[in-house]
């Protein structure tokens, strides 16, 4: 009995291995960050190390993405996470969307709710496991994003409307 459980759950794994979600790799930076704000080279590495992966239109998978069901979560974390906050697209955004993204991203560094733990536990993805030096400098490049759009627009369009029920 034992044994047909075992074969039953492997057969179920191998066919489980062919439905396969599709990849964030469109890498389309039309609207990115970079055509608006100046990225210095240092915050560009922290960016692309420890947020792009799930932030931008262009993930770099590791070798498990292509084992199911690991590939079915690291999607599910890609797309939230691009639902939250997309580098590439980010300047399509209004700006008040846009200066409230700076904002959210300098209260996650601060909190260190991101990156997620699970991204860079067990040793995974170690370039993205920031200091609390390189955290700094990503919210210091965050505010100076910020102090710019209020020195560029009136104070009013960098409030964010709020929506009607």
């Amino acid at each position: 009995m034992l044994k047909k459980i075992f074969i039953g759950l492997l057969l179920i794994f191998i066919a489980i291995q062919f439905v396969r979600p599709a990849k964030n790799v469109s890498d389309n930076n039309t609207y990115h960050l970079s055509k608006k704000y100046t990225i210095p080279d240092e915050v560009n590495t922290l960016l692309k190390n420890a947020c792009y992966d799930c932030h931008s239109n262009k993930t770099a998978y590791p070798w498990y993405a292509e084992i199911q069901p690991s590939a079915w979560f690291l999607n599910e974390h890609v797309v939230e996470g691009k639902e939250h906050l997309n580098f590439s697209e980010f300047t399509h955004l209004s700006i008040a969307r846009q200066n409230h993204k700076f904002e959210e991203t300098i209260e996650m560094l601060e909190e260190k709710e991101m990156p997620l733990a699970s991204y860079t536990y067990l040793g995974l993805h170690k370039e993205a496991n920031l200091t609390d030096n390189q955290r700094t400098i990503l919210i210091n490049w965050a505010k100076a994003q910020m102090d710019l759009l209020k020195n560029t627009y009136p104070a009013d369009s960098l409030i964010l409307k709020k929506r009607k029920s």
